[in-house]
């Protein structure tokens, strides 16, 4: 049996796994990242994480076949380096070359949205496909490209970048300084605002006691006021599913993958998010009178796919 290390690296925790060949977490273990502090200390941190998660699985370094790790920025995944991370304040800063001094073995690096989305390829929603794009619903909306197996990234690794593309250019502003992009309309950010905005403009919503209940307005307000029967919490959700759909069927147009995968937690609303969704798609998607299609599911993996994803990011490069 061989097994393979998974790091996934946030601004507030890193994670370690250790992955078996049949895609299965046996292991894990985790440490703040106790951010702002130098890359360098971060770097030992995550070795040190990834060795415990060793010793948890009742293993030894010698086990282990490879190190993965997913980060959040521009991870160059050829030179092993993360060449900028505003989260971490990372520039130019060559994990690879810095994790072999802790870890004798092949490690590699990918954006850990890229990294998630593997998982999801190899062993979540994905399972099977040849091609296939993921999409997260989060503050932003994130997007990864599979195709023939392999996650496209870009002359510049910035690819996929399928939040920054417009569906109307005369909508809100984007933090990218674009207007009326995929991610102000469709990003849990997006329903938020949107909902905020229906509240203004009627007092007598339901939406308002629901955003007291929750203490906030957040992604789930509208979606339990329209539960309860709102009107005003219904055209929310069917204006949010509206533009979702619309970038969604632009990606399909473009790359026909075999399964596009939605994630984030928007998605846990489950049915009356999909349903709508799916039907909107099939009506407006270029190949609506083909035999095959894309398949569009919701992500299985949780918080467990940037582990798996990132510990077999070596069978990527390969």
């Amino acid at each position: 049996m061989s097994y393979y290390i998974g790091i996934d690296l946030g601004g507030t925790n890193i994670k370690a796994g250790v992955v078996d060949e049949n895609f299965n977490i046996i292991a894990k273990a985790n440490c703040k990242t106790n951010l702002p502090r130098p890359a360098e200390e971060i770097c030992a941190d995550m070795a040190a994480t990834a060795l415990k998660a060793v010793d948890n699985a009742g293993l030894t370094i010698d086990d282990i076949h490879s190190v993965g790790i997913g980060a959040p920025g521009t991870a160059n995944s050829e030179a092993g380096i993360i060449e900028y991370s505003n989260n971490l304040g990372f520039l130019d800063f060559h994990v690879v070359e810095n994790m072999k001094k802790h870890i004798s073995k092949p490690c590699y690096v990918e954006n850990d949205a890229n990294a998630a989305a593997y998982g999801e390829y190899l062993a979540g929603a994905a399972i099977g496909a040849n091609d296939a794009v993921c999409i997260t619903l989060g503050t932003g909306v994130g997007g990864v490209i599979i195709i023939n197996g392999k996650i496209y990234s870009g002359c510049n690794f910035a690819g996929a970048e399928i939040g920054h593309t417009v569906i109307d250019p005369n909508g809100p502003e984007c933090t990218c300084g674009r207007h009326g992009c995929f991610e102000v309309f469709s990003s849990a950010t997006g329903l938020i605002r949107m909902t905020k905005e229906a509240m203004n403009d009627n007092k007598d919503s339901l939406l308002w006691a629901e955003s007291e209940a929750q203490g906030k307005v957040s992604a789930r307000t509208a979606f339990n006021a329209m539960r309860k029967g709102d009107d005003t919490a219904k055209a929310v959700i069917d204006k949010y599913i509206k533009y979702l759909a619309c970038g969604i069927t632009n990606v399909i147009n473009v790359f026909q993958p075999d399964i596009l995968c939605i994630g984030g937690g928007v998605c846990n609303e489950g049915d009356p998010l999909l349903v709508p969704l799916k039907e909107l798609v099939a009506k407006e998607v270029y190949t609506r009178n083909s035999a095959k299609n894309t398949k569009i599911v919701i992500a299985q993996l949780g918080n467990d796919a940037g582990i798996i994803g990132a510990a077999f990011l070596g069978l990527d490069k390969q």
